[in-house]
């Protein structure tokens, strides 16, 4: 039975004088009361306090007799009162300070960079060792070396990459709490621990067990793709495309192989160039972890990928990304660009032609208005 058709009825039985605990002797305030009381009944509490109907109705009969108060008028009124004290269970293990507050990715990297890691700093490796020719090419062809002013930044990512992850650290919970909750839409937290790590492309219940090769700063990485307002969308879209009932792979997963690949690529100087440039290591680090990944699903999507090919996608992807970051980088820009105007997805078919020149291998992304999936066509998208 619809509200409305609900509110009729009660308002013909109180007509009628078949509502329990309504005399004909009743005052009329009492019979208005009682109306509307009757007209939401069936509505939960939670939404009777949203619409003050409750609270209203709680305020006036305070100044009943008791004898007046109907059962079901007290049994409402406690409930009401009881709303305040009722906290949604969220099934989460953790204990935080804030639970239910994002963090940001600046909160962590001030975190870390408050810690003491001298344990973690010593078995980094800032650079590869090379010798004989390979290091003769190097020194001859190879990227310029890294600006001194810019080596303990390059430290500070490659040594976050050597911690693990700690469920009992509030800041790392919250971490996983926030990467959950803006891949999910969840409104709430959830176990540090369980299946529902599977459904974002944890390998197990664990996430931690994941984690090897890029430590802590593979969920850095996710963090910062997934609140940074430019990158969320582009996060989502990804993340949509890991779910394709053909070509899905483990979202997370494939994060943290290409966060490999960005500190890979940061000790081997590739990224030393345009660090120096730039004059900053993480953002740089940060780009480029978006723009590979971002190349990693255009490849993925056109090329109609499965998990199978997932080695040698990986593989021919970090090679090519070495050589070319610059190019990588770029086209992260023009990419960006193009979704604040609301002109780039990376769900459709390319349906423009390619652009002509040098870069005409780049990267190119449909407008929005290509979104709609032609009849014949069932990505299987949520």
């Amino acid at each position: 039975m619809s509200e409305k058709s609900c509110s009729l009825h009660n308002e013909k039985e109180l007509r009628d004088g078949q509502v329990e605990g309504v005399s004909a002797g009743s005052s009329p305030s009492h019979d208005k009361n009682i109306s509307a009381l009757a007209a939401f009944r069936g509505i939960p509490i939670s939404e009777l306090k949203k619409r003050t109907i409750l609270r209203t109705l709680t305020v006036e009969v305070n100044g009943w007799e008791p004898s007046a108060v109907s059962p079901e008028v007290l049994r409402a009124q406690e409930e009401w009162e009881a709303v305040d004290t009722i906290q949604p269970d969220t099934g989460s293990q953790a204990s935080l300070d804030q639970p239910g507050k994002f963090i940001s990715f600046a909160e962590v990297l001030q975190h870390f960079q408050t810690q003491d890691l001298s344990s973690f700093k010593k078995r980094i490796q800032p650079t590869v060792r090379r010798t004989g020719l390979a290091a003769l090419r190097h020194c001859l062809f190879g990227p310029p070396k890294l600006h001194q002013g810019l080596q303990e930044e390059r430290d500070l990512v490659l040594t976050i990459a050597q911690c693990g992850l700690d469920s009992q650290d509030p800041v790392h919970g919250r971490v996983l709490q926030t990467i959950y909750r803006k891949l999910t839409g969840s409104r709430f937290d959830c176990a540090l621990h369980g299946d529902h790590w599977e459904d974002l492309g944890f390998q197990g219940a664990n996430p931690a067990t994941d984690l090897r090769g890029a430590g802590f700063l593979a969920l850095l990485h996710l963090l910062y793709l997934l609140m940074d307002s430019r990158t969320l969308f582009m996060a989502q879209e990804i993340f949509h495309l890991s779910r394709h009932h053909i070509q899905q792979f483990p979202f997370c997963l494939m994060s943290v192989n290409i966060t490999r690949m960005a500190i890979q690529a940061l000790r081997e100087e590739c990224l030393s160039r345009e660090c120096n440039r730039q004059r900053k290591v993480i953002p740089v680090v940060n780009s480029f972890y978006a723009a590979t990944f971002l190349r990693l699903a255009h490849i993925w999507r056109t090329q109609q990928k499965t998990i199978s090919d997932a080695g040698f996608v990986l593989k021919d992807l970090e090679a090519w990304a070495k050589k070319n970051p610059r190019r990588l980088l770029k086209t992260l820009e023009v990419y960006l660009a193009q979704v604040s105007e609301g002109q780039a997805s990376l769900l459709r078919p390319q349906q423009c032609p390619r652009p002509e020149g040098p870069h005409a291998k780049d990267l190119a992304f449909t407008g929005l208005c290509d979104l709609q999936p032609h009849p014949s066509e069932d990505w299987g998208l949520p």
